[in-house]
């Protein structure tokens, strides 16, 4: 019987050597992304403009926007139609789009709206959060981001910085405002005149809101003093205005005596080194001048003074020891369309990133801004800080990951 070797054939190029196949090529995802109408009455901004719809209309995707959405912003349903939007009646329709991105956080009616691992990206306000919607959210098993928690390639928080410069220029129009006899004001003039000394602001926190608010009140010739419990934040701040002005760190006699003298003071202090927030006492506050004007910036988390009581956009003071206060967390929304295109500028990138990536899922593995700005992944929590705080286990998103 003849034997017959098994004949393997090769071609010309069989038996060359050949690149190992380390990863397979990513397919970039179409994305349908649902921009729902605020519920929140006082909330004017949009997460997307026109442009930044039309830029992610023209890469593939397709944008749901609910009628009447962009109206806080003055931008019309046309507007949003003319740039490939496709306008919506109905809020359930919005909801079952892949990603569902708003401004602010989730009411309990939009949370049982969602559905299984969606991408959810909104505000978290984790100050005025409640466990009941952590936990609602954890059992629809969804992917959520919060816009306070991201980082971008600087590692710094971008849309914080954002709307932090849009708060610190606000915050001295509002001082100028209600120091007018038009608001039942002192009747101040913040730059005053020539034989007519300026009004004083005192600015708490030398961060991104005091920076751009220390800009906008020596613009208008103001005298400005600033105070940080960190002597690199109050150096870095001169380096940025340009010019010298009057620093100094937390000292207790020094700020009191500030504060007697100034006619409005800007709070944008959050945590000092120590992780503890800071408070300017009720005491403090009793002894400043009669018609001055408090603005807490930091409302957003629980507020850096002791008097402070959180107000809104309708009425947005009150009048406590003859001192104005001026309580809102959303100061951004004044100036809606502003805020708006900024943030539009940040989410039409990440966007377009998600869908480069094929999904949240790889780019959670790939971004480490986007990562730490998610506190929940398929209906666990992944913000440690979150958990301490709502008594909620928490995971590492890296550890987390590595199982997925």
């Amino acid at each position: 019987m003849e034997n017959n070797p098994i004949q393997y054939s090769f071609g010309s190029t069989g038996l060359l050597p050949k690149e190992e196949m380390l990863e397979i090529g990513r397919k970039k995802r179409k994305l349908v992304i649902g921009i729902p109408k605020e519920t929140s009455k006082f909330e004017n901004r949009i997460p997307l403009t026109p442009q930044g719809v039309e830029l992610l209309v023209m890469n593939g995707h397709a944008v749901l926007l609910e009628t009447g959405a962009g109206d806080g912003a003055n931008y019309s349903d046309n507007d949003f139609s003319e740039c490939g939007a496709t306008i919506i009646k109905n809020s359930k329709e919005i909801f079952q789009a892949d990603v569902i991105l708003k401004v602010s956080p989730l009411s309990i009616d939009e949370i049982n709206l969602l559905k299984h691992d969606q991408l959810v990206i909104s505000l978290l306000y984790l100050y005025n959060q409640s466990k009941e919607k952590l936990k609602k959210m954890l059992r629809k098993k969804v992917n959520a981001i919060a816009f306070e928690f991201l980082k971008d390639d600087t590692n710094c928080y971008p849309v914080i910085r954002s709307m932090s410069e849009i708060e610190g220029y606000a915050s001295v129009m509002i001082a100028s405002e209600f120091l007018s006899k038009a608001h039942n004001g002192k009747g101040v003039l913040l730059g005053g005149i020539t034989g007519v000394s300026p009004a004083e602001i005192v600015i708490l926190g030398a961060g991104t809101a005091g920076e751009f608010a220390a800009r906008a009140a020596i613009g208008l010739g103001a005298n400005v003093k600033v105070f940080d419990n960190s002597y690199r934040n109050l150096r870095d701040l001169e380096l940025n205005l340009g010019q010298r002005v009057f620093t100094s760190v937390l000292h207790p006699h020094t700020l009191t005596k500030a504060l007697k003298s100034a006619d409005a003071v800007l709070g944008s202090l959050r945590y000092l080194q120590s992780g503890h927030s800071f408070m300017v006492t009720e005491t403090q506050v009793a002894q400043m001048k009669k018609g001055s004007i408090i603005i807490d910036l930091s409302m957003d988390q629980g507020g850096c003074f002791e008097s402070s009581m959180c107000t809104d956009l309708e009425h947005p003071v009150f009048i406590k020891h003859g001192v104005i206060h001026y309580c809102v967390p959303n100061i951004a929304s004044r100036v809606s369309r502003t805020a708006s295109i900024a943030l539009s500028n940040i989410f039409a990138p990440i966007m377009l990133q998600v869908a480069e990536s094929g999904g949240i899922h790889q780019l959670v593995k790939e971004s480490a801004g986007i990562s730490q700005g998610i506190y929940a992944y398929r209906g666990i929590l992944t913000n440690n800080h979150i958990g301490k705080r709502f008594n909620i286990p928490s995971q590492d998103i890296g550890l987390l990951m590595a199982a997925f």
